[in-house]
């Protein structure tokens, strides 16, 4: 067993042009903002980003990072529809595979199994199998028992991923990760569905610190599933990451309501440190 820790740059260093990436967390939740912020400072582009989105992917496409995105949603929970989002798709910046959510979720379950594809019956009747030319269905081999039928299904296709970025409450240097919020979402199947897994978390503790906190069935990650741990208090930033902090709603109303080249030029040109700083002294504008 050895030691994962790393910085936010060490990962970015591991990351490239062109490569699939998974983003963990749900909408404006526990989202690995440090990593994604640090993933903006670097030169990489034409990225395929797979995500229940949010700001990360707000972000990624308003700084022309994305080459195709694969969601069920992209919002900001309580402005619904990310703004940034929203204008780099109808510009049409970026080529886009929207699914059902259960569709999204069995196709990480596919990738993180290494099989090509799951049948589900989520989109059957739908417009998904309309804008997704290229779903298709497939013929259950067994017949139902009472009627006989052959039940038709959608072919879900595994999300596999290059790389996987999520965030976590807790985690401890060999790589295992603790949720202490009200929802795992799908972190654990990010991870699992990629070749290498970064995990930022709000504190590093040691492993026998994970159990005393909270019950085992918190330990949402398992260090076999892990390449990367980074500490990044206050990470998730603006998103929530209960019960570390909330969602930091007046900020992000700025962010949702600000030009991006604005927003980047006073929030994202230094590092990390930079833009905890200069959020920090944005709310003190504010008083």
């Amino acid at each position: 067993m050895s030691d994962k820790t790393m910085t936010t740059d060490e990962v970015v260093s591991r990351l490239h042009s062109g490569m699939t990436l998974g983003i963990g967390g749900w909408g404006s939740r526990r989202k690995p903002m440090a990593l994604v912020r640090a993933l903006l400072r670097s030169r990489i582009t034409d990225l395929t980003v797979v995500s229940y989105g949010g700001p990360d992917v707000g972000l990624l496409a308003a700084a022309g990072r994305i080459r195709r995105l694969v969601t069920a949603f992209t919002t900001l929970d309580s402005i619904p529809l990310e703004p940034h989002y929203r204008a780099a798709r109808e510009r049409g910046a970026f080529e886009l595979m929207e699914v059902d959510e259960a569709m999204f979720m069995w196709g990480l379950h596919a990738a993180a199994n290494r099989l090509p594809f799951l049948p589900v019956r989520a989109g059957l009747g739908s417009d998904v199998m309309r804008v997704n030319p290229t779903l298709r269905t497939v013929t259950s081999p067994y017949a139902d028992a009472s009627s006989g039928v052959r039940e038709e299904l959608v072919a879900m296709p595994a999300l596999r991923l290059d790389a996987a970025l999520v965030h976590m409450n807790r985690a401890d240097r060999l790589g295992n990760g603790q949720y202490l919020g009200p929802d795992p979402y799908f972190d654990d199947l990010f991870c699992e569905a990629a070749d290498a897994a970064y995990v930022s978390c709000e504190r590093v503790v040691d492993t026998a610190e994970l159990t005393k906190e909270a019950a085992p069935q918190t330990l949402l990650l398992k260090r076999s599933s892990v390449t990367g741990v980074v500490e990044t208090p206050n990470g998730a930033h603006f998103t929530s990451c209960a019960p570390d902090h909330g969602r930091d709603e007046p900020f992000q109303k700025l962010y949702a309501t600000t030009p991006y080249a604005e927003f980047a030029a006073r929030f994202l040109a230094g590092d990390e440190q930079a833009y905890q700083s200069a959020v920090r002294a944005w709310h003190k504008e504010q008083r």
